[in-house]
């Protein structure tokens, strides 16, 4: 029997659905109905993709046969033409004609795109607002933020179950638009908002929070129907997003890029192990004035900042600790009671707090290699520590500057002068620790190690780089029964440092130590792993 009303289809559908719709797509009917069954377990809530099939007419009928084997399945049939951003070859009819077919098979929401409602007459609109299936009349724009309140009244005049409005977010404020719009509707319409690609990936976490009746998902990585789309298992035990509410506090690391960050896997790991109600972001933006914008806007409770803010940042800040003021870098902010933004740099104690726990620092000799914002966190810390520090750069000039500049008096007292030394006092010295602050070693960096092996003698390796985990400086020390410190470590004491900032409370290190690891030596699938949130 045919829903009476748009408010009791909507109703019936949002109560047995859930509030994740996961996305799935195939080239055949077999590898669709099989990546529909894998992906009943994140999600009883799955939109076919129709077009994606070469024949989707013939396919639905196959598909209902599923359906009715799986009772428990919402399923939603989209056949998107190519004019419109699917894949659907055929005719505006031939699309009606797929959509009426998939209600009679068990579908339970037809997606129709606003051009074909346009397009379609009021008989062949009645068709299908009149059958078993609820209708959902999307807009999808691939290239710019719209005004979504011309959207709405465009599609409202079909007055359908549900308003789908998608578009491309070229910044987060573009994205958090989005957001308050659908809080401000979310009451009389049963909306679902998204912005695409990298800057709106917040809007799809944090659209549940913000009203929408649901939300979209992968059913895995590389099978994606939209840019920035996230895969369902990440969206729920990554980001947790079906608890988000109002009082969720929202943290996130900001700069350029932060795609492949894994900040947000350990902290949000950190903010499951405590029981917090907070959750942590990947927020790309390109400018200290949309960071600040949605900042506010949201608001941010804190942010780790990362490269290329870490200097422009400051001007902006009510307040930071004596250490943010002599690096003049800040990687780390909190909001304070009275909304204004504190800048701290825990870069130093991510570097300072693993030698710590194997040595003491004070006299200790420590050759750091670089002269970079890694080897600034690195001296800095070392020489407040009282360590005697010796610095090769390939940049004298660099190098120079940071030895004079850490070796200035603090607080009234004076730090043991950082000394720059020359490769040929390198290999006829010896030291208790040795730091690479360079990216020599990275995972995509060509450069070879900055000193022969041959060139120097240490008690201790410590290299920052920690992609990969294993470096060639590390398996050089190893071969040489030098003990070594991985630069995971460093990552992960200096997000603990700002985890305690945030919330007062000791960080779970350990928790945030084997989220890291575990995708560092599984790259390609760490988000999906069930130990990324379960304690």
């Amino acid at each position: 029997m045919p829903f009476s009303s748009s408010i009791s289809a909507a109703s019936y559908l949002r109560s047995r659905a859930g509030r994740i719709c996961i996305a799935v797509q195939a080239s055949t009917v077999r590898e669709m109905l099989s990546r529909a069954q894998i992906a009943l377990a994140d999600s009883q809530f799955l939109e076919f993709r129709l077009d994606y099939l070469d024949k989707p007419a013939a396919a639905v009928k196959e598909i209902g046969k599923f359906l009715a084997e799986h009772r428990e399945i919402v399923a939603m049939a989209t056949c998107r033409r190519k004019q419109h951003g699917g894949k659907f070859g055929g005719t505006q009819l031939d699309e009606l004609n797929v959509l009426a077919a998939a209600s009679e098979a068990g579908f339970g929401i037809l997606d129709l795109e606003i051009e074909a409602a346009e397009e379609a007459s009021a008989f062949e609109l009645d068709t299908l607002r009149n059958s078993d299936a609820a209708l959902l009349i999307s807009f999808h724009d691939f290239e710019n933020a719209v005004d979504p309140d011309a959207v709405l009244a465009r599609i409202q005049r079909f007055e359908p179950d549900y308003v789908k409005v998608v578009n491309t977010a070229h910044s987060l404020t573009h994205s958090v638009k989005l957001l308050q719009w659908m809080k401000r509707c979310s009451a009389d319409v049963q909306i679902v908002g998204i912005s695409m690609g990298e800057f709106g990936i917040i809007s799809r976490i944090l659209s549940l929070r913000a009203g929408s009746a649901f939300t979209y998902a992968a059913a895995s990585e590389g099978v994606e129907t939209a840019p920035g789309q996230i895969n369902a298992r990440t969206l729920k035990e990554l980001f947790n997003i079906e608890q988000l509410d109002q009082a969720t506090r929202i943290y996130g690391v900001a700069g350029n890029p932060v795609a492949h960050s894994l900040s947000p896997l350990m902290q949000n790991t950190a903010f499951h192990r405590e029981r917090l109600n907070a959750v942590y972001l990947p927020l790309k933006t390109e400018s200290i004035e949309d960071l600040l914008n949605i900042a506010r806007q949201l608001p941010l409770s804190g942010l780790s900042i990362t490269m290329p803010h870490k200097h422009a940042i400051l001007p902006y800040l009510a307040n930071v600790d004596p250490l943010t003021a002599r690096l003049g870098a800040c990687n780390t902010i909190r909001t304070g009671a009275d909304g204004r933004f504190y800048g701290f740099n825990t870069d130093v104690a991510g570097i300072v707090r693993p030698l710590e726990k194997r040595m003491s620092l004070r006299n200790a000799r420590v050759l750091v290699l670089g002269a970079g914002g890694a080897a600034r966190a690195a001296v800095y810390g070392l020489a407040e520590k009282g360590a005697q520090v010796f610095l090769w750069s390939r940049k004298e000039a660099a190098a120079k500057e940071l030895a004079a500049s850490a070796s200035a008096p603090l607080n009234g007292s004076l730090p043991i002068p950082v000394q720059v030394i020359s490769r040929l006092e390198i290999a006829a010295s010896e030291f208790d620790v040795l730091i690479n602050a360079t990216p020599c070693g990275m995972h995509g960096n060509p450069h070879p190690l900055p000193l022969e092996p041959e060139a120097w003698k240490a008690r201790l390796v410590f290299d920052l780089v920690y992609n990969p985990l294993d470096t060639p400086l590390l398996k050089l020390a190893r071969e040489r029964r030098i003990a070594t410190i991985q630069g995971v470590e460093m990552f992960v004491h200096q997000g603990a440092r700002q985890f305690e900032l945030w919330t007062g409370k000791p960080a779970p290190e350990a928790d945030m130590l084997r989220v890291v690891l575990y995708a560092l030596q599984h790259p390609h699938g760490a988000n999906e792993h069930p130990a990324a949130s379960k304690h």
